[in-house]
């Protein structure tokens, strides 16, 4: 068949992939110069700045299996480090590679430094009190109403609200708990490697996107960058995209106002849900601080609603002999960009002084500020995705679309090859 990809993000090449070796005519059109999406470079050097801080998790197995087939070295490109929630003053907990996953997990909550005995036996019990529920619970409960009878306010605060914040981008007084929960079953006690971080060690654009573009084009598709679709059209049983293109069938990978856009009179019922998806921004702080001894690459931050907006730093790759290299993830970050980019950075370089004993004679410097404001579509209780299949022959292909997963790699992944299979059915 012939087959448009509208989008050429980590879902519309998934799907262009897994098109092109099912013998489909596969044609991709992307508006932006750079394939990549919401996890994109700058450009295509060794250089090059991603448009934030982005990372994969062990269990990513289809993300790191298509990473490999377009031939991206995955060991090379990937720091894999065990997962840790891990504070600059060296509290926190680390979960161990070996062992069976709930014993492990119990034991790593155990051994957490920082922790008096009754906040480690609450989390001990909370932990085992999800794995006798089968990781379940309604729809409609949020993460805060999961934890109301268990945690202690301590692991509330300094270990569940973190893994919360950075899976699924909402703060947990409103995030799904079911989400939560089949993040929590599949990573913290899902196969032995499947919680490890895998911190990227090139920029994101070398990843995927540029060996997908590469592979995509010496097997024949046509990749059309910068390339906007206005609009889409049923013409018989095909779809006209953009002008003059007929295709037997089409796959939306786009994001959810987009997708809502383009089938907006085709779809109406559809469009609405699509355009209802709320979005939750992600602020991203690069600078340069004084050297400091980090005990992990990626460092848990004590944040709070008033004056500590950060919830995760960063230090990856060679650092300089004189100064650190930092980035500060500010996720759920919509209540703290109504007072501006500039305040959101001033306020987490403050935290980041205060967390690192810096003195005020001590230079901190900011770098970049960037604000992804629809970084992900917002992870509420109850929250209503629109479905895969829109109408005969075009398929929605993202990570906002109906799955049990948050918006990750790997659920934009899994979507594009999910509707790429369905490709003639």
């Amino acid at each position: 068949m012939r087959v448009a990809v509208v989008g050429a993000g980590w879902a519309g090449l998934a799907a262009a992939v897994r098109a092109t070796q099912a013998g489909h005519d596969v044609t991709v059109f992307e508006t932006a110069g750079m394939p990549g999406g919401r996890a994109r470079s700058d450009d295509d050097s060794d250089a090059a700045t991603d448009n934030g801080q982005h990372i994969l998790l062990g269990g990513y197995a289809r993300t790191l299996a298509l990473m490999r087939e377009v031939g991206v070295d995955v060991e090379r490109a990937l720091l894999r480090v065990p997962l840790s929630v891990t504070y600059a003053d060296g509290g926190g907990f680390a979960l161990s590679r070996s062992g069976p996953r709930l014993l492990a997990a119990a034991g790593a909550l155990a051994g957490a430094r920082g922790f008096g005995i009754v906040d480690k036996l609450s989390a001990v019990a909370m932990s085992l009190a999800w794995r006798l529920r089968g990781f379940r619970c309604p729809p409609s409960m949020t993460v805060d109403e999961l934890l109301r009878h268990a945690p202690t306010a301590r692991v509330h605060r300094r270990l569940i609200e973190p893994l919360c914040v950075a899976a699924l981008n909402t703060p947990s007084a409103e995030a799904s708990a079911e989400v939560f929960l089949a993040v929590m079953r599949d990573s913290l006690f899902g196969a032995r490697d499947a919680s490890d971080l895998l911190l990227p060690q090139r920029p994101l654009a070398q990843l995927l996107p540029l060996p997908a573009l590469a592979w995509l084009r010496a097997r024949g598709a046509d990749v059309r960058l910068r390339t906007r679709v206005d609009a889409l059209e049923r013409v018989e049983h095909r779809w006209r995209v953009g002008s003059d293109d007929l295709f037997d069938e089409a796959i939306l990978a786009t994001p959810a106002p987009e997708a809502a856009r383009l089938t907006q009179t085709l779809a109406p019922a559809w469009s609405a849900t699509a355009a209802a998806l709320a979005h939750e921004p992600i602020v991203t702080i690069a600078l340069t601080a004084p050297k400091r001894p980090w005990p992990a690459a990626m460092l848990a931050l004590h944040s709070d609603d008033t004056s500590a907006p950060a919830q995760f730093a960063f230090k990856l790759g060679e650092q300089p002999a004189d100064v650190d290299r930092v980035t500060l993830v500010v996720s759920a970050a919509g209540r703290w960009l109504q007072r501006g980019s500039d305040a959101v950075a001033a306020a987490a370089v403050l935290q980041y002084r205060q967390a690192f004993a810096i003195r005020d004679d001590e230079a901190v410097d900011v770098a970049s500020v960037r604000a992804d404001k629809r970084a992900t579509f917002r992870c509420t209780a109850g929250v209503v995705r629109p479905a895969m299949a829109i109408l005969p022959g075009l398929r929605a292909a993202a990570d906002h679309v109906a799955g049990p997963y948050p918006a990750t790699l790997e659920s934009a992944v899994m979507a594009g090859e999910t509707a790429a299979a369905a490709l003639g059915g």
